[in-house]
């Protein structure tokens, strides 16, 4: 790193693509980096669909980050509009990755394009693990390239680890499949190949056993993001009407403390027998809760917005003590609210993040990808408990549910324990200062990597880009 001098040039900004995949929790993370790049001078373009961009939430003023919209083609099978993994069920997926890798023509052409005015030639692209098309147009443009990696724990070796038959099974049917015409392994190590680094949303603070072995176990530079956690006001976004006034509302009207919310994601694939045994339990769990249902796998869209969606009577029986809100509600606003005491999520990165960053413990319910490998982190570092889970299908009952949200929740002596741990991550996931250090960090190691590689960017002056 620079020493400072004085006489030294400016150092101009830097042009950074970012490509996610098309997943919202995928999308979101990237459009958090992209922003803190951005908030900082640096150029950065983020690529997507159409309709993705169109759902993106609305920008921040403070950070101004161009969007590019590719044409997603149109797949048999694959419905109308739908862009995203939380636009289809679980198993039409390999026919999103078919849709998904017809965006290699018209991302080729985009990058060939940019790369023809030296005064848009990207410094580095960042893609998924998904994007072996996109790493080749980069090869062929010598724009070095950087593959985003969600946490440690996923990739580390832990031979302590205890992972449920269902889980591993699960886990070689979605890795291992065909998904276009590649498996995601295939996709994986293919992109990985031609990197110059890893980018990984994590940090040794947060993961000390399992972040150091990534980076020799791939051979590969890991660069740390921190874990990107969103302001806890929200960070200047707009909001939503309506549907977040009637949920702080009804907080406002609650015990401090003693409210669980309940979220599953936006894509989390649970059938509806699933839904009606969580719901069962959260009854007979006795705790006040605040449920974002979103409509379950197989579930069919009734015209009164019931139906089977919960079991019958569940709402009449519940009432006062819970709140079932359909559709988007602001999660971060929610989890800061005084009222919330616990958090049942199905543990992807960004839910358990924004959990913690209030200290709130955890119950969880991890459902695919790497959530599972999330849950043993979270649940080691004692910030929360697992619902129990049949070992062959990975089926929970009401049962289960129950007893995991009392001991979050109810239980004085274990809620005790769940509560200290939170708090002391939250001493990680909320240090701001920290995680803007590593942005810090990771832009020098762009610059550092890129000025060993096909760029100019650590001698080029600012003046060149005015």
């Amino acid at each position: 790193m620079s020493t400072g001098s004085s006489s030294a040039p400016p150092q101009r900004p830097l042009r950074v693509v970012l490509f996610p995949w098309l997943a919202f929790g995928h999308l979101l993370p990237h459009l958090e980096l992209a922003e803190r790049l951005a908030s900082r001078g640096h150029r950065v373009t983020l690529v997507s669909t159409a309709g993705n961009v169109a759902r993106l939430p609305p920008p921040r003023p403070a950070a101004r980050v161009d969007l590019v919209s590719l044409p997603l083609p149109r797949v048999d099978g694959l419905p109308d509009g739908a862009e995203s993994t939380n636009s289809i069920p679980h198993d039409k997926h390999a026919l999103l990755f078919r849709a998904f890798d017809g965006l290699a023509a018209p991302f080729a052409e985009f990058l060939h394009a940019a790369c023809a005015d030296e005064r848009r030639r990207p410094d580095w692209l960042v893609v998924d693990v998904f994007h072996h098309w996109a790493a080749a147009a980069a090869a062929e443009h010598k724009v070095p390239l950087a593959v985003y990696l969600p946490s440690a724990a996923a990739l580390a070796r832990d031979p302590a680890a205890a992972v449920p038959r269902y889980e591993s099974e699960r886990g070689k049917a979605q890795y291992g499949s065909d998904h276009g015409g590649m498996s995601i392994f295939q996709r994986f190590f293919f992109v990985l190949e031609r990197c110059t680094l890893a980018a990984m949303r994590s940090c040794v603070e947060w993961e000390p056993e399992f972040f150091p072995q990534v980076a020799p176990r791939f051979r590969k530079p890991v660069v740390p993001l921190g874990l990107l956690p969103p302001s806890p006001d929200g960070g200047g976004r707009g909001v939503n009407g309506g549907e977040d006034d009637a949920t702080a509302s009804w907080l406002d009207a609650q015990p401090a403390g003693s409210v669980l919310y309940v979220a599953l994601g936006s894509e989390a694939p649970l059938p509806v027998e699933q839904v009606h045994e969580l719901a069962l339990g959260l009854e007979l769990a006795g705790t006040r809760f605040l449920w974002a249902l979103r409509k379950p796998s197989g579930a069919v869209a009734a015209a009164d917005g019931g139906g089977e969606l919960l079991p019958p009577g569940f709402q009449e029986r519940t009432r006062g003590r819970g709140l079932v809100a359909m559709g988007w509600v602001p999660q971060v606003s929610i989890l800061g609210h005084g009222a919330v005491g616990g958090f049942l999520t199905h543990c992807g990165q960004s839910s358990f993040v924004e959990g913690l960053l209030f200290g709130r413990p955890l119950v969880l319910l991890p459902i695919f990808g790497d959530q599972g490998s999330n849950a043993r982190l979270l649940e080691k570092k004692k910030v929360g408990l697992q619902v129990a889970r049949d070992e062959d299908d990975g089926s929970f009952d009401r049962h289960g549910v129950a007893k995991a949200v009392r001991a979050v929740m109810a239980d004085e002596e274990t809620r005790g324990v769940y509560v200290a741990n939170a708090v002391e991550a939250q001493k990680i996931v909320a240090d701001m200062e920290l995680h803007e250090r590593y942005i810090d960090e990771f832009v020098e190691e762009l610059r550092l990597h890129a000025a060993d590689g096909n760029s100019t960017t650590s001698t080029v002056s600012a003046q060149a880009e005015a």
